[in-house]
């Protein structure tokens, strides 16, 4: 008996499995062009940013229709589906460090009178799992599940700084466990973070405060936004098994460290 070139033993080829790939990568490059605060895209648009043929486009948007990730509109564009949020749900709730960070993170909000968020990294970029804004009125207003590059802010540094492998350009910042940035995502914000750390000291995520430049980078400010920070590390770096001794080390540096005025820190 002469056995197909397609399947062996009930498995595809690898020309087969390479195809199932290709499409999938196709499939992910479709929804990632969708950007925080546009409702919807048209065909062309999202041929435009993929840079696939619309042909493929429609063939692969019939398949995530299906699956719930992509809604067709009346007028023919194309939006975002449900289940995405169905699975950030899920993602949210597997960390199972919600019950710990909350509180944690409602706390250090009402503390500073700043925003606070938790990132965690993905690939290259750092998401935002959890966030608490202040009740003041001019605040940085972030979104849980937006995504940012990792290479810009303070939470993408930490993040860096604390994945493996580890960079030699990141060294100050796991010494003194805090980071800082000045404008470097958006000109008019600063924002300072920290690790938060599990079983082992491994990576749980970022701790970050952020606000208006002109408030927070203050000197001052910023130091006292920093042990503040490094507290609330601390605290949930221990409900989640970690060393929190280590952040009192952070604070000390704190305490000597020359932050600059605003005025002074030139945009990354």
């Amino acid at each position: 008996m002469v056995l197909s070139n397609r399947t062996v033993f009930g498995m595809r080829s690898n020309d087969d499995e390479k195809g199932g790939v290709a499409a999938l990568d196709r499939a992910f490059a479709i929804l990632g062009v969708f950007q925080p605060g546009e409702r919807a895209l048209s065909l062309a648009e999202i041929a435009r940013r993929t840079g696939f043929y619309k042909s493929t486009i429609l063939r692969l948007i019939g398949s995530l229709e299906r699956g719930g990730f992509i809604r067709r509109l009346e007028d023919g564009n194309y939006s975002i589906g449900p289940e995405p949020l169905r699975l950030a749900q899920i993602f949210q709730e597997s960390f199972h460090i919600r019950e710990v960070i909350e509180p944690v993170l409602r706390q250090l909000s009402a503390d500073s009178g700043e925003t606070s968020s938790f990132y965690v990294r993905q690939g290259d970029y750092r998401v935002v799992l959890h966030r608490v804004e202040p009740s003041r009125s001019v605040r940085v207003s972030i979104r849980e599940g937006e995504r940012f590059p990792i290479d810009r802010g303070a939470s993408g540094k930490i993040l860096i700084a604390f994945s493996k492998p580890s960079r030699a350009s990141h060294d100050a910042v796991r010494e003194r466990l805090w980071a800082l940035s000045y404008g470097e995502r958006d000109p008019d914000t600063a924002a300072v973070s920290a690790p938060v750390l599990g079983p082992n000291n491994e990576l749980a995520g970022a701790l970050t405060l952020s606000g208006p430049k002109d408030r927070l980078g203050a000197t001052e400010t910023m130091r006292a936004a920093c042990n503040l920070l490094l507290t609330a590390a601390a605290r949930a770096t221990a409900a989640l098994g970690g060393d929190h001794r280590i952040f009192a080390y952070g604070m000390a540096l704190a305490a000597q460290f020359d932050f600059p005025p605003p005025t002074e820190v030139q945009k990354a």
